[in-house]
């Protein structure tokens, strides 16, 4: 049985979640209810094995929370990913595949032509592995603040309070934007596809 794991499960999922345990074994570890040191003393193979899974276990569970942050977080602008690549691109005006869904072209470009698409998959995962993390962030803003009441080192708790508080909306920020990019290249990669077009006018007039 061979198991493989792809660049989008790395980043969207395993990723976010190691930031998820390693914040909850600092809890653990803080409060006693886990000794780390005797984890490093078990076999490596185990720990290793069981850091990865538990990473990817959470970072999937994580998932739902990071879009809700997502949505939470007002926009101060909105893009349209058509309308700019048509300013850019406008010898594509009137192509079909410019109309079509972008998740049917990017489907399209994982058939036909495999290694552009990967590119799309790096930058999608790439904003998607920001969003899931960013409220990993706001656990850590929280646990920062705690510490600088409870822990004994307030100025080291003061700047990670800043610092996980100017990451978390960073990050979904970035998302939006790496979202868009990967729209955007999505369209592009498209427009050098010239039989996307026939076969979206083909499956239009079978509609």
């Amino acid at each position: 049985m061979t198991f493989a794991v792809g660049l989008f499960e790395v980043f969207t999922y395993a990723i976010p979640g190691a930031l998820y345990l390693a914040l909850l074994a600092y809890v653990a570890g803080r409060l006693h209810w886990l000794d780390l040191a005797s984890l490093t003393r078990g076999p490596a193979v185990l720990v290793v094995a069981g850091v990865v899974v538990a990473s990817y276990l959470l970072g999937y569970l994580a998932y739902p929370l990071g879009a809700r942050f997502s949505r939470w977080l007002p926009r101060r602008r909105t893009r349209d990913v058509r309308a700019e690549f048509l300013r850019r691109n406008p010898a594509a005006r009137g192509r079909a595949f410019v109309e079509a869904d972008s998740f049917l072209l990017f489907a399209a470009l994982q058939m036909h032509e495999p290694d552009a698409a990967t590119e799309v998959t790096r930058t999608r995962s790439t904003g998607l592995m920001l969003r899931s993390a960013s409220p990993a962030m706001a656990l850590g803003f929280v646990a920062a603040v705690v510490e600088l009441f409870a822990g004994t080192k307030p100025w080291f708790a003061a700047g990670s309070a800043v610092l996980f508080g100017v990451l978390c909306p960073t990050m979904i920020v970035q998302h939006r934007m790496f979202a868009h990019w990967a729209s955007l290249k999505t369209l592009e990669l498209s427009f050098w596809a010239e039989d996307f077009d026939e076969k979206l006018a083909l499956s239009r007039d079978a509609a």
